[in-house]
């Protein structure tokens, strides 16, 4: 009698959906901070579309370096798209309710993109290296083939290494607590709702940190610290500007990026303090950077500037 009750009400208690709070402690005015979040979201998309048209439209930018820019724009596409529609539907129509599935894929597109993003500015800092310290070699070796199986290489990498991270939440037993105090359906957030043990997650999680983008900062450092050592070697000022002008829009990215990783690690240990820090920073980590990229990219890249203005001449033609 006693265990026929305890099936039946751990059957019942079996969870069919999540529901993501949105912003703890400021639930009253969230909605105030929908406004610069859709801002930046449209300014990511705009931006990286524009960067995309441009680099497929002008001969002058089909050369490996912007091809690296076109996948990182694709990519900055997919990471604010997987979270922002939900999260602005949470924020102006109170959608907070996600289904399981939906909310597994959501941690899967996350940690893939974030894993695709390292990994294309690892392609670019070995690209930069390749280019200032082997001049003579670089035609030979970084050529389109070399650029293909590099994509192919990163997205066959963090598409598989990931998977594990949303199979491993979907077997933990969720049968009490549905409610994510966030806005997005992150994998620590959402383990923690399990009734049942959860090391296995956590191993996996912080493995995948240190395997994948944690060896990937650490190349991509070492890169810039030889591109420096050889810069700083150069006879001719002219040449060492030269230099520090092309890699420094690619270092002010990178540094962003790896800086908000760690900063967002740091403060996730101090969540019980102070929620909300966190889980703002999260979400702006995976919006500020697709919108701060494109910006950066713009303001730095002599060619890519023309590129814009060639295209946007052509735009006002069509235009009229």
């Amino acid at each position: 009698m006693d265990t026929s009750t305890s099936v039946t009400n751990s059957t019942s208690l079996q969870i069919s959906h999540f529901i993501l709070t949105g912003l703890p402690g400021i639930h009253e005015w969230q909605h105030w901070l929908s406004l610069p979040l859709a801002l930046l979201y449209l300014l990511a998309l705009c931006a990286n579309i524009l960067i995309m048209v441009t680099i497929q439209r002008e001969p002058m930018l089909h050369e490996p370096m912007y091809h690296f820019l076109g996948v990182l724009a694709v990519v900055d596409i997919g990471l604010a798209t997987t979270i922002m529609p939900k999260i602005l539907a949470i924020f102006w129509f109170d959608a907070k309710a996600i289904s399981l599935p939906e909310c597994f894929a959501q941690i899967y597109a996350i940690h893939s993109f974030i894993c695709m993003e390292s990994g294309i500015f690892l392609c670019m800092a070995v690209d930069r290296y390749i280019a200032i310290c082997h001049p003579l070699q670089y035609p030979s070796i970084v050529t389109e083939a070399f650029v293909l199986k590099a994509t192919g290489f990163m997205m066959l990498r963090n598409g598989l290494l990931t998977i594990p991270v949303p199979v491993l939440a979907a077997q933990r037993n969720y049968c009490s607590r549905n409610e994510i105090d966030h806005c997005l359906c992150s994998n620590l957030g959402v383990i923690s709702l399990a009734c049942d043990d959860i090391t296995m997650n956590k191993f996996y999680q912080l493995m995948l940190a240190w395997i994948l983008v944690g060896s990937d900062m650490v190349l991509v450092f070492s890169s810039y610290a030889l591109i420096l050592h050889s810069v700083l070697r150069l006879n001719s000022a002219e040449a060492t500007s030269k230099a520090l002008s092309t890699c420094s829009s690619h270092l002010i990215l990178i540094l962003f990026f790896y800086t908000g990783i760690i900063v967002l690690s740091v403060t996730h240990l101090a969540k019980k303090k102070m929620p909300l820090i966190p889980i703002l920073l999260n979400v702006l980590h995976n919006v500020i950077p697709p919108a701060l990229n494109p910006m950066v990219y713009a303001f730095r890249t002599h060619e890519l500037r023309l590129g814009f203005q060639r295209l946007l001449v052509l735009g006002e033609k069509v235009a009229n």
